[in-house]
Order: structure tokens, then sequence, then C-alpha cells
């Protein structure tokens, strides 16, 4: 099982799941920003099935946030009793204590089966609750040592983007929120949702969760990002056919060495562990969304026999092919 994935939980069984993020006094912008452009916008082209969406206030009075915007909410933290999911995002200061009456709340959602996502310092909130003992999580590495030195219960994972633990999800930085929401909206969705939203949003349809938090060159040269940037487009309509390093290197006009260096610098993995994350994705879509046998898309997807598509499913996912489409696909979830 991959260490940011501990089992496969989705909301697609939910008619129009409703979505909950916090707001406070001393919001953090960029991360709230990231709740309400994922699960808040409207998205007439994915028809009326899309999640429902509203801000719950944690304080009373007026409420500020970073860069001098004043909030107005749709209610206060009695919207958590109908959420099902809810986000923190962010928290207003590691030394700001967390109010009793937010942890009783996440802590009744939490038992009648809502998810908690946080986002960046967001981690901190759930810590407070007792909720994460015992579980995986993490945090910006900023912030990496305080969680362990305040919260010895849980299992802190470092130089991850995310980590799923089925029921209670939390990302690094504030930028991999935007990572762990496509997550999730790629869980509930599937993938092709996935990458309409990230097309939007006009960034990468998917970073996996257990590359690093810290790159080396997060940005390629322009340059670079272009040549890449064909190399993927090519890849994901060439997902079937067999890749070596050579015929990659030899693509983009660089020698082995340097295009090892510039792949992984730009996201943070291998070429193989890149192909065969990509692969998987495309499995799962199949799985989701079509009748093909397992031999057919172990066949469309580069795997070639269903046995490899079965081994490498098992080993990420902890599930197999069937057992996934029995859960996840299309016919499944409207029953």
């Amino acid at each position: 099982m991959p260490e940011n994935s501990k089992k496969m939980t989705n909301l697609r069984q939910i008619a129009r799941p409703q979505v909950v993020v916090l707001a406070y006094d001393g919001l953090c912008t960029f991360e709230f920003g990231v709740a309400v452009e994922i699960f808040g916008l409207p998205r007439p082209e994915l028809g009326d099935e899309w999640y429902r969406f509203a801000v719950a206030s944690v304080d009373s009075g007026e409420l500020r946030a970073t860069g001098g915007i004043r909030i107005v909410t749709d209610g206060d933290l009695s919207l958590l009793a109908s959420a099902d999911l809810i986000v923190v995002p962010g928290w207003r200061g590691l030394d700001s204590p967390v109010p009793d009456a937010l942890c009783n709340a996440l802590r009744q959602a939490s038992a009648r089966g809502c998810q908690l996502l946080s986002i960046c310092s967001g981690v901190f909130v759930l810590a407070a609750t007792g909720l994460l003992n015992g579980c995986k999580a993490t945090t910006h590495w900023r912030y990496i040592e305080t969680l362990k030195a305040r919260y010895p219960d849980i299992d802190v994972v470092e130089d991850v983007l995310y980590q799923d633990e089925g029921d209670i999800l939390t990302s690094a930085g504030s930028a991999a929120g935007i990572d762990l929401c496509l997550h999730v909206v790629r869980r509930d969705y599937g993938m092709e949702t996935a990458n309409s939203v990230a097309r939007r949003l006009v960034i990468p349809p998917h970073r996996d969760g257990s590359q690093p938090q810290q790159l080396s060159r997060p940005v390629a040269q322009l340059r670079e990002s272009q040549r890449l940037g064909q190399l993927f487009d090519f890849l994901h309509t060439h997902l079937t056919e067999p890749h070596s390093v050579d015929s990659l290197a030899r693509r983009v006009g660089m020698s082995q060495r340097t295009f090892l260096r510039r792949f992984e610098a730009a996201t943070g993995t291998t070429p193989a562990r890149w192909l065969l994350n990509e692969r998987l994705l495309r499995a799962k879509d199949y799985l989701e969304s079509s009748r093909l046998s397992i031999d057919s898309i172990a066949e469309q997807t580069g795997f070639g026999q269903a046995s490899t598509l079965r081994h490498h499913f098992r080993q990420q996912f902890a599930i197999s092919p069937v057992q996934y489409r029995k859960q996840f696909s299309h016919s499944a979830t409207a029953r």
C-alpha cells in the first residue's frame, strides 16, 4: 500500500455531497481560496451532481482574512452537522488555541462518518481534536518538527504532498492543498472529471501524494518546460507503447543523464514511476466508466497482461481491479 494512502473511500455514493469549509478571524486566504475554487465553484459542464458548498464561521462577529479581506459566511458551526466533507484551510497561528466548540463539532462530525481535510497548518486543528492520534498526517515542512513535538501520538510523515487516511486527509504546504483537493475529486468523480477541473485551473492534473515537498528545481526553465510538456502530451496519448529512458531522452533532445535529472526536477519522480502512475490512473478511469474486461484494460493501459495490471494495482491501492470496479464504477455508485 502506498505510504500516502490508507484506504479507498469516496463520497460519490452520496447525491451531491455537502462540503463545508471553515472560516475564522485571521483566515488564511490562499488555502481558503483553494477549497472554494475546487469544491465551491459551479461546474455546469459536469452536470448537476457536483458538490454542494457552504462556509461555516468558527468565530462570531467580523471575520478578517489575510490581505485586508472581510468574510461573510453561510452560517456558524451548526453547518458541520450536515457536512459530508469538512475542509480546514490552514489555521491562524500555531500558538493560537483551537476553540473547544470547534473541536467538539469536528469530533461529532467524524463520529457520524464525515470526512475531514486540512490544508497546511490546518492539521493543528485536527490534531487538537485527538482524531489524528495513531494516524499518519503531514503538514508544511516548516511545521513538521512542531507537530511532532506537540502531538507525539501522531505518526507525522515528512516530505510528502498529502496523506490520505481514508476519512482524514492532510496536506503539506498551501499549493499541496490543490493536489489533495484534486485527489478527493479524482477519488469521488474519477480521473476524467479531476482532469477537467485541473484544466480550468491550468495546472497539471495529477501529482502523486508521495512526491517530495521540496524539489531542488521546482520550476523548470521555460525551454525545458515546453519540451517536457510536449513529452507529457505525447506519453498521455501513447501510454500503451513501451518507453525507455533512451527513447524519451532522444525525443526531447537531451542526454539520458540530463533528461533524468530534469524530469525528476519537474515531476519529483522517475519516468518509470510517472508512467506507472499514469497507467494506473487510466486503468482506474476505465474501471469506473467502462465495461471493458480486465484483459482489455491491461492492453489499453500499457500493462500488456491482466496479471501485471492486477499486481501493480493491488500494490498501489491495496485492492484488486475487480473489487475497485465493484465499489467505484459509475453503475455501482448509481445503485
